[in-house]
C-alpha cells in the first residue's frame, strides 16, 4: 500500500532543509568575517558599508554584499535612514576578542573539511578513508584556533582542577607528557604555569611540533619539548606522572593500545587526564542534544575517516561514556572520575590504575 504523504510535513520538512542550508552559508560568512577582521571594524561602533571596510582595509562591495547576509541572517542591526550597520555588543562577545567566548573560528572547520566532502563520500563507495595528512597542515592552524583562547581561558582554573591533587603535584614539580598535542598550545600553558614541572608533547604532525617548539621559544620556555612520535609508542620509561589528552583519543587509529600504553607509561600514582566529547555511545540517548548532528558530522569528516583511512577501529567523535569507560577499563585503570568541562562540549576523565 502506498504511504499517503502529508503536504504540511512536507513543507515543513522542505522548510527545515532551506534553514539548514542558509545556516551554513551563514557559516561561510562567519568565516569570512573572522579572517579579514570584518567583526573586530564593526564592534567598534555602527557605521556605513564604507566606513567599515575603510575600518578592516577591505574592498566596499564585498564587504556591503557581506553585510546584507549578516543583517538578513539577524547578525547585524541595519539602520535604513542612516546606512549604518551596528554589531550588537551580545553579539560581539561571541565573535571578536580573545576570550573563549569567542565563537567565530569553529566557522573555519566547516570550510576546511568541506574541501574533503568528494573524498569522504569516495570512502562511502570503496571503503577506507581520507588520511589525517590531507588535511595538514591546514587542520592544524584551524584547531589551534579554534583553541587557544579556551585554553588561555580555562586550562588552568577549570580542566586541571578536575583531579584533586594535581594542580599542588604541578607546583611542587612533575613529569608530564600531552598525548595528540597538535600545536602544543596546553603544553605551553602548563609549562609556563607549572615551572618546575617539565612537559613533552607528541603527535605525528611535523607541523604541528613545530609550531609547539616555536611557541615555547618564543614564550622562553625552558621546561616544554616536542616530539614526532607515533602515540601507540609512547616511551613506558622513565615514568609520567601526568598524562593528558585533550580530544586527541577518538581519532586514534588504534585508541586500544594507545590507552594501555599510556596505562604502562604512568608512574603508580599518576593521572591521566583525559578530555573528550561528552555524549552517549548510545545513537538514542543523543537525540535531542542541539550539539549532536555536529559532531557525528565532523566524526564523518574528519575523526572517524583518519582512522579508517589505516584500517583502524574508525571510534569516531561521539564514541561516547559507555565505550571510553569501557576502553579505560580495559587499558587499565580501575578509577575513573568522569565530571562536566567547562565547555559544552567535552567531559573530563580523571583516570588512576
Amino acid at each position: 500500500m502506498q504511504q499517503q504523504i502529508d503536504g504540511q510535513r512536507v513543507q515543513e520538512f522542505a522548510g527545515q532543509l532551506m534553514g539548514l542550508y542558509t545556516g551554513s552559508m551563514l557559516s561561510f560568512m562567519v568565516d569570512l568575517g573572522y579572517k579579514t577582521g570584518l567583526f573586530e571594524a564593526a564592534a567598534k561602533g555602527p557605521g556605513t558599508s564604507q566606513e567599515i571596510a575603510e575600518r578592516a582595509g577591505l574592498n566596499e562591495r564585498y564587504v556591503r554584499e557581506w553585510l546584507g547576509a549578516m543583517t538578513t541572517g539577524s547578525i547585524f542591526n541595519y539602520d535604513a535612514a542612516s546606512g549604518a550597520y551596528s554589531l550588537p555588543a551580545e553579539h560581539a562577545i561571541c565573535l571578536t576578542g580573545e576570550t573563549g567566548f569567542n565563537l567565530a573560528p569553529m566557522s573555519q572547520i566547516l570550510a576546511h573539511l568541506g574541501k574533503h566532502v568528494h573524498k569522504i563520500a569516495d570512502a562511502f563507495e570503496n571503503g577506507g578513508g581520507v588520511p589525517y595528512s590531507e588535511f595538514r597542515p591546514e587542520f592544524t592552524e584551524v584547531m589551534d584556533s579554534m583553541g587557544r583562547r579556551r585554553y588561555d581561558a580555562l586550562l588552568v582554573s577549570g580542566y586541571l582542577p578536575a583531579a584533586n591533587g594535581l594542580q599542588e603535584q604541578l607546583q611542587r614539580g612533575i613529569r608530564a607528557a600531552d598525548i595528540g598535542c597538535g600545536s602544543g598550545h596546553c603544553v605551553n600553558i602548563m609549562a609556563r604555569e607549572y615551572p618546575n614541572s617539565t612537559f613533552v608533547g607528541y603527535d605525528i604532525a611535523e607541523d604541528a611540533i613545530a609550531k609547539g617548539n616555536a611557541e615555547a621559544k618564543e614564550m622562553g620556555l625552558s621546561n616544554a619539548r616536542f616530539e614526532v612520535l607515533d602515540v601507540t609508542e609512547i616511551p613506558s620509561e622513565p615514568k609520567f606522572d601526568l598524562i593528558t589528552a585533550f580530544d586527541a583519543i577518538h581519532d586514534q587509529v588504534d585508541p586500544a593500545t594507545v590507552l594501555r600504553r599510556v596505562s604502562e607509561a604512568l608512574a603508580p600514582d599518576g593521572t591521566f587526564l583525559m578530555i573528550d566529547i561528552k555524549a552517549s555511545s548510545n545513537v538514542e540517548e543523543n537525540v535531542g542534544n542541539p550539539t549532536a548532528p555536529f559532531l557525528y558530522g565532523i566524526s564523518v569528516m574528519h575523526c572517524m575517516t583518519v582512522s579508517l583511512a589505516h584500517d583502524g577501529a574508525g571510534l569516531g567523535t561521539v564514541w561516547g561514556e559507555q565505550v571510553a569507560r569501557r576502553m579505560l577499563a580495559e587499558a587499565g585503570f580501575t578509577r575513573v572520575e568522569m565530571s562536566d568541562a567547562p565547555d559544552p562540549l567535552n567531559s573530563i576523565y580523571v583516570c588512576r590504575e
